[in-house]
């Protein structure tokens, strides 16, 4: 597949593609962890994502699972919201089950 071809595919599809093509990638890896924060996490995955011809906006790579999670990982933020009771991948709808349209949210004090 060209570079032109891997832009026509959906971001999710192309974020999927990244985080492959980061499985054995000793370097990047290892640039990764040495990030201090979700920032030069998403510096590293944008120059990586450039280098593969994936053509991933910034924003697109902060937004998307699973590399969002790692980001808020790294930026050490909490993974449940409280009310919803539920991580935060899930909260997007279309994965982990069914949401239901009256989510009761905990209103009471601790």
């Amino acid at each position: 597949m060209q570079s032109g071809d891997l832009r026509s595919l959906s971001v999710g599809q192309r974020v999927n593609a990244l985080v492959k093509a980061l499985n054995g990638a000793q370097r990047t890896n290892e640039a990764l962890a040495r990030c201090g924060d979700g920032e030069a996490m998403l510096d590293v995955l944008l120059d990586a994502s450039s280098k593969l011809g994936l053509g991933l906006s910034r924003e697109q790579l902060a937004n998307t699972p699973p590399i969002r999670d790692w980001v808020w990982w790294k930026n050490k933020e909490a993974l449940l919201t409280i009310g919803d009771n539920k991580p935060r991948y899930q909260q997007d709808g279309g994965q982990g089950g069914s949401a239901s349209p009256a989510r009761r949210k905990f209103l009471g004090l601790f």
